[in-house]
């Protein structure tokens, strides 16, 4: 292997490409791989899932072109002889031998494709992308299948040079020496590379930067490829909302609901759900990061329900509050009716130029007078709204669903970016901090969001297929024996 170095270092300076070494046990485990399946890299190809990829797809939708776009785009914004090492996330592990479901960090998915553990991406003019790929034995084949290594790496995710994990630490230390400066991800800081003498050094000398802002950069403005798998995303957890509030006249449960749209979801395509569903009744859905869906929404309560799903690593975010009777309470409805007007007016303001927190402050003198004229908010006491509604009016979504966070809020929106704006109300059972609503709005959480694409005209609403006005709503609540349950049922279920 003291060889391969050589080759590598001598391709650094100019010289001639280095060749792939594999050990023994490598070259054994690519035998048994390629006895069995010779198409698995770990993930679905275009020869392996022909239904899902298309010739020159590295995932759904993405082409390896698109990824080789993306690579040169991150050296071209960083900073001269700049280094970029961009680790996977690590599986983490429900027991000792019980993993939980992987999901790979974003930024790593976003410039290789690969969406399995254990490998570290390095970037530079120099040499490109060169993969370092988790060490295979025949024991993990066995255990966990096959698993993307060097060769899927050069022929399947185009990289310029692949090395096993293993011989990382005797050839990133020269790539890192020779760098002004090396950039990493700090989300995915990895032993492998942290604990190098090298990268120590560079670190003591204030060489080492987190390279966050620069993929967040170029992951704000989506491709037109990524908006399709976005608009796809946004349809799946549309639908599946959809048939989640017609189950949810008969069904009270929260954990029914949660795992109603998770079925629905999944069904439909979606790998995973974007995060743990909030399915929140009555007073529970005044909690706004509510996630233990243990309740039963009674009768006369509404139902606030906050979703996304994954498909192929894109994410989707939706909300909706509604009465599973069917019929708002007069409270209820005044509350409701102020949150959807925000909803729209602040869509409306989702054009190229104006910026979240632009639309942000919109919303917020907009829920300050109707709070005031509910006698929810004292005048002269604005300081308070924060009790009623601490959230901001909207983030960035992609491939997380904060996406881009290290962007500025004042950044003007560009034709490409997605975002969400999700105005809300959440007047807890009895006071908390020092809000003083009146009694009948106790008890009462209401968020209306919607995933909002920005175009050259203006703007593209892609969950607006799920109803929020009051009268598609309650039109949709009792509809009758053809949509699931008779008017019987209803009459039971509100009572």
């Amino acid at each position: 292997m003291a060889t391969a170095v050589r080759l590598l270092r001598r391709s650094l300076r100019g010289g001639e490409a280095a060749p792939r070494f594999l050990s023994a046990s490598q070259n054994l485990v690519r035998r048994v791989a390629n006895n069995t399946r010779s198409v698995d890299v770990g993930q679905p190809t275009p020869r392996s899932h022909p239904e899902l990829l298309a010739e020159g797809e590295i995932t759904p939708g993405i082409t390896s072109d698109e990824y080789i776009f993306r690579r040169k785009k991150l050296l071209e914004v960083l900073p001269e002889k700049s280094l970029a090492i961009i680790a996977s996330a690590e599986q983490q592990m429900m027991t000792d031998v019980v993993p939980y479901s992987f999901r790979q960090n974003g930024d790593y998915l976003y410039i290789t494709g690969c969406a399995q553990p254990g490998g570290v991406a390095v970037l530079s003019e120099e040499t490109g992308l060169c993969m370092f790929m988790p060490d295979t034995s025949k024991e993990d084949v066995v255990w966990q299948g096959q698993t993307a290594g060097v060769e899927a790496a050069e022929n399947f995710f185009k990289a310029d040079k692949a090395f096993p994990l293993s011989e990382m630490q005797k050839i990133l230390p020269e790539m890192i020496e020779r760098s002004k400066v090396v950039y990493h991800n700090v989300k995915t800081l990895s032993p492998s590379y942290k604990n190098l003498d090298s990268f120590r050094r560079a670190s003591l000398n204030n060489k080492v930067k987190d390279i966050a802002y620069y993929t967040d950069e170029l992951r704000w403005i989506k491709s037109k490829s990524e908006i399709g798998l976005m608009r796809e995303s946004a349809s799946i957890v549309s639908q599946s909302l959809l048939q989640t509030m017609l189950l949810s006249r008969t069904h009270r449960e929260e954990s029914q609901l949660a795992a109603k749209i998770e079925y629905e979801c999944k069904m439909r395509g979606a790998q995973r759900m974007a995060f743990h569903p909030v399915v929140g009744g009555g007073a529970n859905g005044s909690v706004i990061h509510y996630s233990r869906n243990d309740g039963r929404v009674k009768a006369g309560e509404l139902l606030l329900m906050d979703v996304g799903c994954e498909y192929h690593g894109y994410l989707s975010d939706l909300t909706r509050t509604w009465p599973p009777c069917g019929r708002f309470s007069p409270a209820q409805e005044e509350l409701y009716g102020l949150i959807l007007e925000t909803n729209k007016e602040c869509i409306k303001l989702c054009k190229p130029g104006a910026s979240i927190n632009e639309i942000h402050n919109h919303s917020v003198k907009m829920l300050i007078k109707g709070f005031q004229e509910l006698g929810i908010l004292e005048k002269g006491k604005s300081i308070q709204y924060n009790y009623l509604n601490p959230t901001a009016i909207g983030h960035s979504l992609g491939m997380d669903i904060h996406d881009s966070v290290k962007l500025s809020k004042d950044k003007p929106l560009e034709p490409g970016v997605i975002i969400t704006i999700e105005p809300g109300v959440y007047i807890p059972p009895v006071p908390i901090l020092k809000e003083n609503a009146p009694d009948r709005y106790r008890g009462i959480g209401i968020r209306i969001e919607d995933e909002v694409l920005i175009t050259e005209s203006g703007h593209e609403v892609l969950t607006a297929s799920v109803p929020k006005e009051i009268s598609h709503i309650t039109t949709l609540m009792n509809m009758g024996s053809n949509s699931m349950m008779d008017a019987h049922e209803l009459r039971a279920a509100c009572s």
